[in-house]
Order: C-alpha cells, then structure tokens, then sequence
C-alpha cells in the first residue's frame, strides 16, 4: 500500500504544471471530447508507467541494497531539483486529429511521457519498492489526478492554480523522499 500511496502523491504533484497538463487542455479546447481524452490518457499512462515500472523492478534486482539505495535517493534528489525547471510550452502536432479525440490523445501522451519526470519518477519508485503493479496503479492514478480536473475545468483551473507554487511542492516532496531515504 505505501508504493500505491506513495506513487500516486509523488506523480500527482510532479504533473501541477507540467506540459501533460497543457496537453489536456489543449485537446479538450480543440477536440471537446473529455470522456475519450480521458480514456486516451489512461491507456497511454499504463503502457508508458508500465513498461517504467517493469524496467525499475527489473533492474532493482542487479543492484545491491547499499548500491541500490544510494543510487535509488539521489536520482529522487536530482529529480526534485529537474522539477524546479519549468516546462516549455511545446505545441503539439495537432495533425492527427483526424484520428480521433481517443487516438490523438493516446498518442500525445505517450509520447509526451517518454524521458518526463513522471516516467523517470515511476522507474525510481519501481525500483525502490520493487512493486511493478502498485507502483504502475500509483503512477496512473496520479497522472489521472493530475489531468482529469484539467480536462474537465480547463480554463477555469488553469487561470487559478499557482504553477510555480505547485512544481515547488513536487520539487520538496522528491528532495524529501531522496534525503529520508538516506536516513
């Protein structure tokens, strides 16, 4: 349960501010379709944090306790400091429209998540909790927490939430899982 707890709030907080989150708005203002966005990001989310997870539960297994630890607590550290850099606004491609609300957004976040935080984030955790399914069903959900509020209230969110404050927040709770891990 501390894997599923754990890394849902630490990919929930990563995500405030980030450019999925943009995604979202941007394909629900353009394709107005929440429910097939929603099912989009979903399945991308598993696929992309499920083959992170089985990599970090994998690899935890050639690393010794010590070394894994070590290795384990910094990156959350390096990681926590790479959050307080903001995202660029990178528009996406938007020509596969054509495809669908579900497709199109299947696509984009998968895409989106390849080298993010989130997928670095859910290796670290996979690796240190040695959970493949908690931590996948963590991540996800937080990626779900993240986004769906964003699909749903776009604009209205988006013009209230203090980014900087929230990317300051994600950026505490990696530092602070990286040093408890020390200890």
């Amino acid at each position: 349960m501390d894997a599923l707890f754990t890394s849902t709030l630490t990919v929930t907080l990563a995500e405030m501010g980030d450019k999925t989150q943009l995604l979202s708005l941007l394909l629900v203002t353009r394709l107005q379709k929440p429910w097939q966005i929603i099912a989009g990001i979903l399945i991308a989310t598993l696929l992309n944090h499920g083959i992170s997870a089985w990599f970090g539960s994998w690899i935890s297994q050639f690393l010794t306790s010590d070394m894994g630890q070590i290795i384990i607590n910094a990156s959350f550290i390096i990681v926590g400091l790479w959050l307080l850099i903001p995202d660029k606004d990178d528009a996406p491609n938007t020509s596969l429209d054509k495809y669908g609300a579900f497709v199109v957004s299947l696509v984009l976040f998968f895409i989106a998540e390849i080298g993010d935080k989130t997928q670095i984030a859910t290796v670290l955790l996979a690796a240190q909790y040695q959970s493949f399914v908690w931590v996948t069903m963590g991540t996800t959900l937080g990626m779900l927490l993240a986004n769906v509020p964003v699909v749903f209230a776009g604009n209205y969110i988006m013009q209230r939430i203090p980014f900087s404050l929230t990317r300051v927040l994600a950026a505490v709770v990696f530092i602070a899982i990286g040093v408890y891990g020390f200890f």
